[in-house]
């Protein structure tokens, strides 16, 4: 099909657009320099084509610091006692899923991981060894999360990718704990994070600590958001709903991604260093194995849709209050 809409890359106007100006280009001088966090024209085609892209150093060393600093004080803060034990799992969602995580995008909820418990309930490791990740509206209630997601750089990021008006709809903090961090299974984020009249889901995921192929790096699969998202998570609410309420259900499947050792070996992993982003497409495949290694790999995501050219779709299974609407950049 058709390269996606929000990776059209406008042709710059002007020095501070975050792109060459043209007059400079025909003129044979200097490019103007790029605002920070614009991609350059490189960049982008190397999106358009791959469906992921990876910048080092996109996260300053401060910007790391303070939002591991801040995830650890949001853990210490947690009381397990007076929050539902909802578990978070890629490979049974529906199972799985309760009110708690259907109002998780009005709220910071704690999400544990699937091993986190013994037979009689209790929790096997410490607490803050325990959590999957946190979610899912630490871009607008979090003021560190808030910070980094709305900042000048990522402004420019989804502005050079071409988006008109990039809203952040959900964030996550991902904690992938030693020796039981739980597989994320191959999926694609637009399953999860609709629009219409057509798909304009982009994620920018932040290595908060060094990722490798021993405590769970992300693998993407080149190429494969050329075609559209192949299975949909759709929640029926009845109107005038909450959203925690609702039935859950799917639409399409997935192939056998990993099944197929033809495909499995075309999966790339992003071996990152902290402070490393990873640009995701909303059709494209990724997926991170289990971390079985005695090392946390922290990281921190956040998805972007166009609201210039597209609505978020009633059927999500995130629905904000109202009162609480999604504010773009």
């Amino acid at each position: 099909r058709a390269p996606h809409a929000v990776l059209e890359v406008p042709r710059p106007l002007s020095r501070t657009s975050g792109a060459f100006a043209p007059d400079a280009r025909s003129m044979g001088a200097d490019p103007a320099p790029l605002d920070p966090g614009a991609l350059t024209p490189e960049q982008v085609q190397k999106f358009q084509t791959d469906g992921f892209l990876v910048l080092e150093h996109f996260a300053s060393p401060e910007e790391v610091a303070s939002m591991l600093s801040r995830a650890n004080a949001l853990v210490e803060d947690f009381d397990t006692s007076k929050h539902p034990r909802s578990v978070f799992s890629t490979k049974d969602q529906k199972r799985t899923s309760d009110a708690y995580f259907l109002d998780s995008g009005n709220h910071v909820s704690f999400f544990f991981e699937e091993d986190a418990f013994a037979e009689d309930g209790a929790l096997k490791q410490p607490k803050r060894l325990s959590i999957n990740k946190m979610g899912h509206a630490l871009h607008d209630l979090d003021p560190t999360f808030a910070a980094f997601s709305r900042s000048a750089k990522m402004k420019a990021l989804t502005k050079s990718l071409g988006m008109t008006r990039p809203t952040p709809v959900q964030s996550m903090y991902i904690f992938k704990q030693p020796s039981i961090g739980g597989e994320v299974s191959a999926h694609q984020d637009s399953t999860f994070l609709h629009t219409s009249p057509k798909p304009t889901c982009t994620g920018v995921w932040v290595a908060l600590e060094d990722c490798t192929t021993t405590n769970g790096c992300l693998w993407a699969l080149p190429a494969s958001h050329g075609e559209p998202v192949k299975k949909r998570m759709l929640v029926d609410r009845e109107q005038g709903a909450g959203p925690e309420t609702g039935s859950i259900r799917f639409e399409g499947e997935y192939p056998d991604w990993l099944g197929d050792d033809v495909v499995k070996k075309k999966f790339t992993p992003l071996e990152t260093k902290a402070g490393t982003a990873v640009l995701l497409h909303g059709e494209n495949v990724h997926y991170s194995a289990p971390n079985l290694s005695p090392v946390s790999r922290h990281a921190y995501s956040v998805h972007f849709i166009d609201q210039g050219v597209a609505s978020w779709d009633d059927t999500n299974w995130l629905r904000r209050k109202e009162g609480f609407p999604f504010e773009p950049l």
